[in-house]
């Protein structure tokens, strides 16, 4: 009998090993729903715990969602603080690790303020505001907390309708604008106001006003004395026309007294507070209306006095910077050849790194985008990257580094993912060296032919990386090789890599991405006759600009473009920047190169079949831009159609079904071109 028993648990368990592995199969769409990642990691001051956010969908609201969960730093005791399809996220520790700040909507879908004690997780709301509070720092004796917060401001109109009779249904009266930015991506037309700062006891109440005037002001922190706050603002008269002009400003709390503490054209910004309060480190550059400026590290002391630039030998963008407890120096993160590093730099500029492959926050496409906190004794934790993973939490010390979390390795046990493989090569315009990396199917065979595609990043400024991208994994999936990369304008090479496009965008980055084309086919592997191109916002003005050079690629999909840089540059969200920075001069002084460097010029060139792709509500790359080109190339005979994404701005996945949306549309007009085998 017990021999009986035992065959058949053998046979049963082989039954279900054999279908384990008979179910592993490749990426689907509908796994986006089910991927999960860390974000914005808070490291307790003694280094003994870290809360984080846990990002997580909702496959019948089609929500992105978050709770907060802690753990400890050795790993152990990983269990969640909230609970519930909501979205509770910043969290931020008081200075005697015993309370903690957060925003959620956990009871009404309105966003707010909640306090939380961490011995007993009771927590409570301290803001019941119309707006939801910004960026928010503890005071340093915990009483109290600072924000920043949008207050709304009665926009007067000139135009004055007689008054109807009673019973009359009359149309809306007319909205009248008179502000230089009135709408912006992703909050639609803007309401009057501005970004106003507060303080509120931590036992709740009304929170207190601190300023009136009619311009924003940036996240605050505290003196040391808890006496005064500390912020970047623009307060210039030309505010609207200089929008990189921003300075840092103390304000006395007792009497709403506001003073400069930096004088420069160029923008201050990011304060952060030396230990001792003697110094506050700040992010900045001076302004040469260059399209790509490094972001740089200074120091000066408290009154604004002494300033120092401390990173003048680092030739990468300075982020998220935080004080050593000694006083002696800065953490920061950099990306760096695509990877985002973990550093400390003294005050003297000699920089050590602390830990890399930081990332992973970037869940579409594979950007670098991550995040980090310290403690007071050297102990950090950050949102930890990899081509394999989403972002999850990793932890590092002075003496080693550690993985605490892998939310998805529950999806990816089932799952096969391609392999990611970095490549460099030479463009074929100047032989500088370019990188990026080649993607293959989960099922890959070197031997075997495959149709490939070129994925593009947008920004122009900005850096693919070594990370997980949903996207470029479900392209692999399908049966694509995909290539990505960071042509000549990417940033974490460095400032004169980066502005290699200054005023020549687009241009020689095309050959570099040909060049990177070329270098991949060489590996024997890629379908010559079977190439396909992608890409989204600069990506997309690549993508457009590529099919009207050479017709080598079976589709393309253009995403969120930019088709026709004079009416961009006056349409788009933040008409004082683009136009100042990324051309000479305005288009009606010069439009030459506004016509040379538009997509729109050669459209006559154009032979590949061509789908247009944007978010009906996008104001960085208006859909005008996409239309403007769909006409055009319905015009010449080519063959083209248009996909919109209702309710969507220029991120279009502001909700997870709008990224399947974008991938399927991409997947679906390729496979429509591509040669059946």
């Amino acid at each position: 009998m017990k021999h009986t028993l035992k065959m058949i648990l053998f046979l049963l368990f082989t039954i279900v090993s054999l279908s384990y592995g008979q179910v592993r199969s490749n990426l689907q769409l509908i796994d986006i729903f089910n991927m999960e990642y860390v974000s914005d990691p808070q490291i307790s001051p003694d280094g003994t715990k870290v809360i984080y956010v846990r990002n997580f969908k909702d496959i019948m609201t089609d929500k992105n969602l978050s709770n907060l969960w802690m753990v400890n730093f050795d790993g152990s005791n990983n269990r969640p603080l909230t609970t519930g399809n909501q979205n509770d996220y910043y969290p931020r520790w008081s200075h005697d690790g015993q309370k903690i700040i957060f925003k959620s909507n956990m009871a009404d879908d309105k966003v707010k303020l909640y306090m939380m004690w961490i011995d007993t997780k009771e927590a409570v709301a301290l803001t019941n505001t119309p707006k939801a509070p910004g960026a928010v720092s503890w005071s340093y004796n915990d009483t109290y907390v600072a924000f920043n917060m949008f207050v709304p401001k009665k926009h007067q109109s000139i135009i004055k309708m007689p008054e109807k009779p009673e019973g009359a249904k009359w149309n809306t009266p007319p909205t009248y604008i008179d502000n230089m930015n009135y709408r912006g991506d992703g909050q639609g037309y803007l309401k009057s106001g501005s970004m106003q700062l507060f303080t509120l006891s931590i036992d709740g109440g009304t929170p207190k006003q601190l300023t009136f005037t009619d311009f924003d002001h940036g996240a605050p922190i505290w003196s040391l004395d808890n006496k005064h706050l500390y912020f970047g603002a623009n307060f210039h008269k030309d505010e609207e026309l200089e929008p990189l002009d921003s300075e840092i400003h103390q304000i006395d709390i007792s009497t709403g007294s506001i003073q400069p503490l930096t004088k420069r054209y160029g923008p201050d910004y990011s304060p952060v507070l030396s230990p001792k309060g003697t110094k506050i480190a700040y992010l900045g550059f001076d302004d040469k209306h260059q399209g790509y400026q490094i972001r740089r590290l200074y120091v000066m002391d408290s009154d604004g006095s002494n300033t120092t630039l401390i990173s003048k030998d680092v030739d990468r963008d300075i982020q998220n910077i935080t004080w050593g407890n000694d006083g002696k120096g800065l953490y920061f993160q950099y990306d760096d050849k695509g990877d985002t590093k973990l550093a400390y730099i003294t005050l003297s500029g000699k920089v050590s790194v602390i830990a890399e492959n930081l990332g992973g926050l970037s869940l579409g496409r594979p950007y670098n985008d991550a995040s980090y906190s310290a403690s007071n004794n050297n102990r950090f934790a950050y949102t930890l990257g990899g081509t394999k993973h989403p972002a999850d939490l990793g932890v590092a010390s002075t003496k080693s580094n550690q993985r605490l979390t892998a939310l998805n390795d529950d999806v990816f046990s089932f799952r096969n993912l391609g392999a990611v493989e970095e490549l460099w090569w030479e463009s074929s315009y100047d032989q500088r060296k370019i990188q990026g990396w080649v993607v293959t199917p989960p099922d890959f065979d070197a031997n075997k032919k495959y149709p490939m595609i070129l994925e593009i990043h947008g920004g122009p400024f900005a850096s693919y990386g070594s990370v997980y991208s949903a996207e470029i994994q479900a392209y692999a999936a399908a049966g694509y090789v995909v290539l990505y990369a960071n042509p000549r304008g990417s940033t974490s090479y460095g400032e004169e890599f980066g502005n290699l496009i200054h005023h020549d965008y687009p241009n020689h980055d095309y050959d570099d991405l040909m060049s990177g084309v070329d270098a991949v086919i060489k590996k024997g592997f890629v379908d010559e006759k079977n190439l396909f191109v992608t890409g989204g916002s600069g990506g997309g003005v690549l993508t457009a600009w590529i099919v009207g050079k050479t017709n080598r690629f079976k589709a393309a999909v253009v995403a969120k473009p930019v088709i026709n840089w004079y009416s961009f540059v006056l349409y788009a969200d933040g008409v004082q920047f683009f136009s100042k920075y990324w051309f000479p001069n305005k288009p009606w002084e010069d439009p030459a190169p506004y016509l040379k460097r538009s997509p729109l010029s050669y459209v006559g060139n154009v032979t590949t079949p061509t789908m247009l792709l944007t978010g009906e509500e996008d104001y960085r790359t208006p859909i005008a831009e996409s239309e403007q080109f769909y006409a055009a190339l319905k015009l010449e005979n080519v063959e083209t159609a248009m996909v919109r994404i209702p309710a969507a701005s220029h991120g279009i996945a502001n909700k997870p079904s709008n990224l399947i949306a974008k991938i399927a549309s991409v997947l679906a007009w390729f496979d429509k071109y591509k040669d059946k085998e």
